[in-house]
């Protein structure tokens, strides 16, 4: 019974998931697929793209891939224009996407903080600007980032991460408070260690990838777990949307005891 309520609720609904290709993003797909939504999945891979929405399965011809660059979104409001064209709207837009980085700060050249920055901040806010004028419009819709534990504080090796996280926060609460009144809601989605590939993709100082799956994240939750996680609280309607295990209290722990949590921070190997 529970399932079929679940499907009532996106049933037909127009869910946008970006960063769609694999993790957290390929199980989201999944389950509103499963859930009976049109899903546009997007990434920059399209031939994972197809292979995602191939697994699908009986659900495969619910998802249309989408792909774009989220470093370069000169092209987003084309992109956008096209899916209202083809769909008539978007109700549900789930900012997945992103990039990590697993390098200190003295070795962290700027024009690599701007590179983590442009894809984590700049390229999530260039689809939600470009995709908002339509849900004021429509009066409805509900728009999603993802952020991180490591958005709430700092931590070692993820400078250029934590901050372009952490600018998530002011901009989609500004996001909120200014569009309740048309109906749409906001949140962001805080997820703490899931079993997925960001550290194999993570970014060392010279811009390459970190090529190996940290042991924090070998623990963590796997990415359907986590999309389920996701999925209640949007249906919940949860500003902040916590994905994770015991690793979460980390963020009580800095809002509450500072003291204590940079004596635990120092101790946690960073990878």
């Amino acid at each position: 019974m529970a399932r079929m309520k679940k499907n009532k609720i996106f049933k037909g609904k127009v869910v946008w998931i970006t960063g769609a290709s694999s993790g957290i993003g390929e199980a989201l797909v999944h389950e509103f697929a499963e859930r009976g939504a049109i899903v546009l999945a997007s990434s920059r891979n399209l031939t994972q793209l197809e292979l995602v929405k191939n697994a699908c399965a009986d659900n495969s011809q619910m998802v249309h891939c989408i792909p774009f660059d989220l470093s370069n979104t000169s092209g987003i409001d084309k992109i956008v224009m096209e899916q209202i064209d083809k769909f008539g709207k978007i109700d549900y837009l789930l900012n997945i996407g992103g990039i990590s980085q697993r390098a200190r700060i003295d070795e962290t050249p700027l024009w690599l903080d701007r590179k983590i920055f442009e894809i984590n901040y700049f390229g999530t806010i260039a689809l939600t600007k470009a995709v908002l004028p339509y849900m004021i419009k429509q009066k409805s819709g509900h728009i999603l980032a993802t952020s991180s534990i490591s958005g709430r504080f700092g931590f070692p090796l993820r400078s250029a991460y934590s901050a372009s996280k952490q600018a998530l926060h002011g901009f989609f609460e500004t996001l909120y408070l200014e569009n309740k009144k048309y109906n749409i809601r906001s949140s962001v989605i805080i997820p703490g260690r899931v079993r997925t590939a960001i550290s194999f993709h993570a970014l060392d100082g010279e811009g390459k990838e970190h090529g190996k799956l940290d042991k924090g994240q070998a623990n963590g939750i796997f990415p359907e777990k986590a999309a389920g996680i996701i999925i209640r609280g949007i249906i919940n309607n949860k500003r902040e949307i916590l994905v994770g295990k015991s690793e979460l209290f980390l963020l009580y722990i800095r809002r509450y005891l500072p003291s204590l949590f940079f004596r635990i921070a120092d101790k946690i190997k960073s990878t």
